[in-house]
């Protein structure tokens, strides 16, 4: 149910969605006896129109979510394995052209790759069903593996979970399928706005994975009051991350994650360590 209610969910807080239906709404209504508040819906449309696309309020969340985390780190005890979150791959549009089809998230895909390169003793785990609600083509994971295989990782070195439909299913369905131990190692792939809502989902079912964010989209301390290039600019930025936002909140609402904002933990400290 929290799945379907998900989708519908999202569908429907769509900034520039909610923006449309109160100025379509207003439009009707000047056609109506209540002509005076047809006229202000639409200028209200209007105006938050104008608001969202000329000032940074999409631009400023993206960068508070991207900046969460800092970029993950290799060096330290062996890594146990990486696991890289579904959400690139179009399993749709795979199967109706029959090529791989990746949208703008594959560094996802291609770091997670790269890492297990760099870590002959790693396994690379992939997470990902069939996200769509009405659909019925593969899991994500059989196109992954594809690509995978592509780009060079041993098959014998690729684990894959292919059930999970959101993210507290990925967090859920990976924990279940791979067991970790203590003292193990596992390195959380997937793109930096992403990060915090992903985090706390395997917080929440008892993994503990370390972030490594990739895929940015803004730089580390940016003008957020330089003017757009594109003055509806801001409409976009806002859509894009307006889906991490309701997550966040949504996740914590229903208790798959225990944080509103996940971040880093604390670095741990030596409590009991004699002064020199």
């Amino acid at each position: 149910m929290f799945f379907v209610l998900s989708k519908v969910l999202v569908f429907l807080t769509v900034p520039s969605n909610v923006i449309l239906s109160i100025g379509v709404i207003g439009l009707i209504l000047l056609l109506t006896r209540f002509r005076r508040a047809g006229v202000r819906l639409t200028a209200a449309s209007l105006l938050l129109l104008l608001i969202v696309g000329v000032t940074p309020i999409g631009y400023a969340l993206i960068v508070a979510l991207e900046n969460r985390f800092p970029p993950g780190k290799e060096d330290g005890p062996p890594i146990t394995g990486v696991i890289v979150l579904g959400g690139p791959i179009d399993s749709r549009m795979s199967t109706l052209r029959g090529k791989l089809s990746i949208t703008g998230e594959v560094e996802r895909l291609l770091e997670g790759a790269a890492l297990v390169k760099r870590h002959p003793s790693a396994k690379l785990v992939f997470t990902g069903g069939n996200p769509s609600l009405f659909g019925k083509d593969p899991p994500e994971a059989v196109y992954a593996a594809q690509l995978f295989e592509q780009l060079g990782v041993p098959k014998e070195r690729l684990v894959f979970e292919d059930k999970s439909r959101n993210t507290a299913e990925n967090a859920q369905f990976t924990r279940a399928m791979l067991d970790p131990k203590p003292g193990e190692r596992w390195l959380l792939v997937t793109s930096a706005v992403h990060m915090p809502r992903a985090v706390g989902a395997f917080r929440k079912v008892g993994f503990p994975v370390e972030p490594f964010p990739v895929d940015w989209s803004s730089p580390p301390n940016p003008n957020l009051w330089r003017l757009p290039r594109n003055l509806l600019g801001g409409v976009g930025a806002l859509n894009a991350v307006s889906h991490e936002v309701i997550g966040l909140a949504a996740y914590w609402a229903t208790g798959r994650t225990s944080e509103l904002f996940p971040g880093p933990l604390p670095e741990p400290t030596d409590c009991c360590a004699k002064p020199p």
